[in-house]
């Protein structure tokens, strides 16, 4: 253990037990000072735990085999454990005791409820087995889910393996007659059919964001078979409209699905995603959450300056969106909460994206942007938010170089970090946000033990930034500065400036837009036609929602758009856009039917005839 960022180290196996044999360490992600360390389950199956960031431990016998923990987001001793008979555990100390919740859970399908309002902050949400083998959905207390105190949210069995529940959001799946249907939870009110175009036949769907009261999913349609198509939906998660087609995806080690999408950190509403045209995978960006997309600017000169001719939309830079599964080595592309409009990426410049001649990117306006780097792929940390990019050579060579930037990746200078070259199996970026400390770790020889190299920037810089060394960076897109409604200010530190940013202060300061047609999407429904207008789709007719309310009711009367629910915008256009409540309209009456009592439609002279009238509606 080290508590000076890795100078020197204090050995703690008499701490533990000397027999002891440790498999996994948890760090509690609300107290990071709470630290708990699982014994190898072959040898003994217990926890140790530690209230002082790891100095003194507590021994605990466990009689189940831990499997995998989740913390609660806000109490810091709660504590999910799933065992590997796939029973449920709950802790309120911390792992100290533990309560058996429920038996047959699905794998990974338990969640803790994180409402908006954070009430009932111990209700916990299961997908479990029946004992017919079907698929549940209950909600239970975390110290008691008895059969009396547990509730059944979605009527009758889901889809095994189906449940998601994320932010104000909970899915499921139900197959019926062979197709999959998707159901949806807004807030915990009743489960609604998720509503795609009539003419989508989806077989797969992954929910790929739920942040800002709105769904981001990706539907895998029946004749897709290495594309989906990206839909965004209103705030209830009910109607999903067409944000982009065809986005490639490919299977990830587990079998899971990885698509290529890329959400980047610091900049809400802008993603990155490579779409599939006639057999060529090219990169588009968006920065209004998917209602426009657009082609990646090639940079004009190579690292060596020589001009680029690159041509849109024949030839655009392209990236790998792939994001690294290791928390030690960094993916394909890189951007961070605290330094927005950093981006680093490796790619190629060309009419696709190739697997071959790969370089690296760095963009340090968000993406309008780019400059190549570095002609090989390189892993690139940051520090001191962005402040200091460090790359170092994806190789399986051995080496003693790295690069620094310290102007946002404009101009590189070269340093050496071990006198022996060195094997690097991965890299730590700094621990703290004050810190400028990196370390790295890996082997001289296939023979050798594992070598940590500390480095410290700290002495690089002599003095900490001031408000002098800041400009004001305004977020644009292509030159258009209102995105989602507002404009955005970011405080940027100048790039000649050679100073130590410290602490993320988060600056950025918005002014609201007047609405434009550009901040409206096609509501559910309609398409968007070449003049730009929103149209009723061939498959949709506007007049159904009317037919289905009463007398005395309202409706809301969609004008064909809707705002994308994060947009700030107002005044303008909104009032022209946004759908009115209306009355439901009166009907005419209809089904006038008359018989007479007897069926016969003759009647003798002299005798009564009794009429039956009859109205439908």
């Amino acid at each position: 253990r080290s508590t000076d960022y890795g100078t020197t180290y204090e050995k703690l196996n008499d701490k533990v037990g000397l027999k002891t044999i440790l498999s996994y360490l948890y760090v509690c992600p609300t107290n990071k000072r709470k630290i708990m360390l699982l014994t190898d389950p072959e040898v003994e199956s217990s926890l140790l735990i530690s209230s002082d960031e790891g100095a003194t431990y507590q021994k605990y016998r466990l009689n189940f085999y831990i499997h995998s923990l989740l913390f609660h987001p806000k109490q810091e001793d709660w504590i999910l454990a799933y065992s590997q008979d796939q029973k449920l555990f709950s802790s309120v100390e911390f792992g100290r005791r533990w309560l058996l919740l429920h038996e047959g859970v699905a794998p990974n399908r338990f969640y803790w409820s994180m409402m908006g309002s954070g009430r009932e902050p111990d209700l916990v949400h299961l997908e479990v087995k029946t004992v017919d083998g079907h698929a549940q959905y209950i909600t239970c207390k975390m110290q008691n889910c008895s059969e009396a105190t547990r509730s059944k949210p979605f009527p009758g069995y889901i889809d095994h393996n189906s449940l998601i529940v994320q932010d104000d959001y909970v899915f499921v799946q139900l197959t019926s007659g062979g197709r999959p249907h998707y159901y949806v939870s807004y807030r915990r009110n009743a489960f609604a059919q998720m509503k795609l175009p009539k003419y989508s036949l989806p077989k797969d769907m992954h929910v790929i964001s739920t942040d800002e009261n709105q769904v981001f999913a990706a539907v895998q349609e029946w004749n897709q078979n290495d594309t989906y198509n990206l839909y965004i939906s209103d705030t209830r998660g009910v109607y999903f409209t067409l944000a982009l087609e065809n986005v490639k995806s490919s299977q990830g080690l587990e079998g899971n699905v990885m698509i290529d999408l890329y959400e980047v950190a610091g900049i809400k509403g802008m993603f990155l995603a490579n779409k599939k045209i006639d057999n060529q995978v090219k990169t588009f960006i968006t920065y209004n959450k998917g209602r426009d997309w657009s082609l990646l600017q090639a940079p004009d000169t190579d690292l060596r300056g020589n001009p680029i001719h690159c041509l849109l939309p024949y030839c655009s830079l392209h990236l790998h969106l792939k994001v690294s599964e290791n928390p030690y080595t960094s993916g394909n592309i890189v951007s961070r909460d605290t330094a927005p409009s950093i981006i680093v990426a490796s790619g190629n410049i060309g009419s696709e994206l190739s697997d071959s001649d790969i370089s690296m990117f760095v963009s340090s306006d968000a993406g309008n942007t780019w400059r190549q780097i570095f002609e090989e792929e390189h892993s690139v940390l940051y520090l001191d938010q962005g402040g200091v990019l460090v790359a170092m050579k994806h190789t399986s060579l051995p080496i003693r170089h790295l690069w620094l930037s310290f102007d946002e990746g404009r101009s590189w200078s070269k340093y050496s970090f071990t006198s022996l070259p060195l094997f690097v199996d991965g890299v730590l970026g700094e621990p703290g946000e004050e810190t400028l400390i990196m370390t790295v770790f890996g082997h001289f020889s296939h023979r050798s033990e594992w070598q940590l190299v500390k480095i410290d920037y700290k002495s690089i810089f002599d003095r900490r930034c001031a408000e002098e060394d800041y400009r004001p960076w305004q977020l644009h897109s292509q030159g258009e500065a209102c995105i989602m409604g507002a404009k955005r200010i970011y405080k940027k530190r100048k790039s000649e400036k050679k100073c130590m940013q410290g602490k993320y202060a988060g600056a950025m300061t918005s002014e609201p837009c007047v609405c434009t047609e550009a901040d409206f999407d096609c509501d559910y429904g309609y398409e968007r036609h070449s003049n730009g207008q929103c149209l009723p789709a061939f498959w949709y007719n506007p007049s159904s929602v009317s037919k289905d309310c009463s007398l005395g009711q309202s409706y809301l009367n969609s004008t064909g758009y809707r705002k994308v629910v994060s947009n700030n915008c107002t005044d303008g256009v909104r009032e022209r856009y946004t759908a009115k409540p209306q009355q439901c309209p009166g009907k005419a009456p209809q089904g006038l039917r008359i018989i007479t009592s007897d069926g016969k439609l003759t009647a003798e002279q002299g005798h009564n005839v009794t009429f039956l009238v009859q109205l439908e509606e």
